[in-house]
């Protein structure tokens, strides 16, 4: 049997079916109401050594992927049928194999109709978070969503959910799914959703196919996407109180990040099934093409992970761009719709060889969409150095707000905050407040906190280091985690322990007081202390940090060089600065001069990373030759970067990107040919496609044409 080869995807979701019957009778639901009907031949629920032996082969592939972590979502029928003790037996046993080898990550999908707090308590014993099929206010959800005898399912539903708000319940709540039905007016729907405060809202296609196309009773062009936009409009109105998956992913995509749903996009397909009988299956939504469309023939008493990931149906949803159809590859929103969920392709015709029966909804939704969230205005951040500095910090003050509200209950932080205010109202610490929030690793702490937990201690310690950079007399405490405070700009201080730790500021230094230390020593901030270690500067007119020491300089696509002995970066360094003055002894005042420069390993060259603009990654062995030859090029791309995450250049998605990165490349590397084929390509684009700072942005590129290679 052939099994995956070591660089393949890896799965990294199971579906699990623990219950194959359902309380309602959802007359668009995809397992009893379409084409496969196999599950009447499916056991009732799942037998305790289906799990068993499912949570073994899960493990074993969790640790030959050397996976971190993986996520089982407890589905059916529906689940809740199984009972609370079923359910608890069910999780113990995933949780008792697979936690010593990975994170796992519980779900469960449910109708919610009979979900009491027995079953709460099980899933709070486990941390199973909770989602909820309800498509919207009565009348939206009763269309389709009626129980066996015909009845509304809407109170019960609203009644799981408010059972799931409760305070000991409320971190369970996964959000809600809703099946979209054009019949139902948007805005109602959405209304009654957000009413109900989920912390996630799913908007899902019907499933169909060629063969059984969606419903359409207006007989619209674009009926989904019409409908979808109108709820997109009042989400952005409110505010967007809470994540929308179709939307954020969209977004995401739009700019160059991840799909957020296997619904779009081109990311490969991590997902498997195991039904009732412990067999495996396919993507279940293939139930809607044909019968025995899911099928794999492969059960979990005699197969693998590894096995089943090597079936022809898995690899063909991992092939990205090249697995789909002529229409596709072509489409110009490709990178965002992916062709759609995979089964939506389906005709009997040709198989999944096609675009989505949705095609003409999901380019016009990712087309308008990105319509609604372009900035067409100018950005002063295109016209100068000094513009852009002042839209980067902008930007670094609106994170640091974000921030802010995750880290407002904390009473130690609450001083900071206050601290920072001040600062910051005050016309004569202002720019010192500036100063420190400018340091481009800043930039790192503030996007990953926002992406995992808030680092309380980071930011006391920005504060700290913002007051000490405007001279004020104060004094800061907090819990440190390790051994190694940072004070960004300034340097590193090595505590005696890990723990709460309480400093004194002054204008030319600190004292840390510590629990094993109550006293402390006075540090002056441009000396070498036994425990103080200072950030070195080039000694070079307006020369950047080496900074050798943030934690949070980890942010290159290679590895940073650890600690240096004193001098040695820096000497090679100012020797490359000299290069650079005297080639260029009229310094030009639009050329990108790093502010901070880290050391990476050896080879790497010169690089960017994910931080904010002005920081530079060098690796510790460049030559004084390669970093002035390769400076000029390296800075066009970090203006380029800067721009792009302050100001809107194009309509997001648009081959406009990837046109202007050619022409950036191109004169970086004054290589005629491919500067001018972009520069023309840019030019023949619709009027559209570049916003005003895009079309300012190109034009100056013109004007850098013609200075390296002279009039035609």
């Amino acid at each position: 049997m052939t099994s995956t080869a070591p660089d393949d995807p890896p799965l990294r979701q199971l579906v699990l079916k623990i219950h194959s019957r359902c309380d309602l009778l959802c007359d668009h639901c995809y397992v009893y109401q379409h084409a496969d009907q196999s599950w009447q031949s499916r056991p009732t629920f799942i037998r305790p050594e289906t799990v068993r032996a499912v949570a073994a082969r899960l493990a074993d592939h969790a640790a030959s992927r050397a996976l971190d972590s993986v996520s089982v979502i407890l589905h059916g029928g529906e689940p809740l049928l199984v009972g609370p003790a079923r359910l608890r037996d069910i999780c113990a046993e995933l949780t008792r194999t697979l936690a010593p080898v990975a994170a796992l990550d519980l779900r469960m999908h449910t109708n919610a109709v009979t979900l009491n707090r027995r079953h709460l308590d099980v899933c709070r014993e486990f941390g199973v978070r909770v989602s909820v099929s309800l498509d919207g206010d009565r009348a939206a959800n009763d269309r389709h969503r009626l129980d066996r005898r015909g009845r509304s399912s809407y109170d019960r539903v609203v009644r799981g959910i408010r059972l799931l708000q409760e305070p000991e319940y409320r971190h369970l709540f996964g959000g809600v799914l809703c099946t979209v039905d054009v019949s139902n007016d948007p805005i109602a729907v959405h209304d009654a959703l957000t009413e109900l405060a989920p912390p996630r809202i799913d908007y899902l296609l019907p499933h169909s196919t060629w063969d059984s196309p969606p419903p359409n009773p207006s007989q619209a062009s674009t009926p989904y996407a019409d409908w979808l936009l109108a709820v997109f409009d009042r989400w952005q109105q409110q505010g967007r109180p809470m994540p929308v998956r179709t939307f954020d992913s969209v977004l995401s995509t739009l700019r160059g990040g991840p799909p957020l749903t296997e619904a779009l996009g081109l990311a490969p397909s991590d997902l498997a099934v195991i039904e009732t009988d412990g067999s495996f299956e396919q993507a279940d939504w293939l139930k809607t093409a044909y019968a025995g469309a899911p099928e794999t023939g492969y059960d979990v008493f005699r197969h693998g992970f590894a096995e089943f990931a090597a079936h022809p149906g898995v690899k063909a949803r991992q092939e990205g761009v090249d697995g789909l159809s002529g229409t596709c590859r072509a489409c110009p929103v490709v990178r965002s719709c992916g062709g759609g969920l995979y089964g939506h392709r389906y005709a009997s015709r040709n198989a999944f060889d096609n675009p989505s029966v949705f095609c003409a909804d999901l380019r016009l939704l990712i087309e308008g969409i990105a319509e609604r969230v372009t900035d067409r205005s100018l950005s002063p951040a295109v016209l100068g150095p000094a513009q852009l500095g002042w839209a980067q910090l902008e930007l670094d003050r609106m994170l640091l707000r974000r921030v802010q509200e995750h880290l407002a209950p904390d009473p130690d932080w609450a001083v900071a905050w206050q601290l920072l205010l001040a600062l910051d109202d005050a016309p004569d610490t202002a720019g010192h407040l500036d100063d420190v929030l400018a340091h481009p690793y800043v930039r790192t702490s503030l996007q990953r906190s926002l992406r995992g937990p808030a680092d309380r201690a980071r930011f006391m310690s920005l504060a700290a280091a913002a007051a000490l950079r405007a001279g004020l007399r104060t004094t800061l405490s907090w819990e440190q985690p390790d051994n190694r405070m940072y004070l960004p700009s300034w340097g590193s201080y090595r505590l005696r322990a890990p723990g709460r730790v309480e400093i004194d500021i002054a204008p030319d230094g600190f004292r840390v007081r510590e629990e094993r230390e109550p006293k402390g020593d006075w540090i002056l901030l441009e000396e070498d202390a036994d425990r103080w270690r200072p950030l070195d500067r080039l000694l070079v007119p307006d020369g950047p940090l080496v900074d050798d020491a943030d934690p949070y300089r980890d942010c290159y696509p290679v590895p940073v060089a650890p600690g240096l002995k004193r001098g040695d970066f820096a000497e090679r360094l100012a020797r490359a600065y000299e290069l650079l003055e005297k080639d260029a002894p009229e310094r030009d005042p639009e050329v990108f001069r790093p502010t901070v420069l880290t050391p990476l390993e050896a080879g790497s060259g010169l690089v960017l990373g994910a931080h904010g603009f002005g920081a530079l990654g060098v690796a510790v062995d460049v030559t004084p030759e390669d970093f002035a030859r390769e400076l000029p090029r390296i800075g066009r791309r970090a203006r380029l970067t800067a721009l792009r995450e302050t100001a809107d250049l194009h309509r997001p998605g648009s081959a406009a990107g990837a046109i202007l990165d050619r022409a950036d490349e191109g004169l970086g590397r004054e290589a005629y040919t491919e500067a001018t084929q972009a520069l023309t390509a840019l030019s023949l684009l619709p009027e559209s496609e570049l916003t005003e700072t895009g079309a300012v942005l190109a034009a100056q590129m013109w004007t850098q044409w013609l200075t390296i290679f002279g009039t035609p």
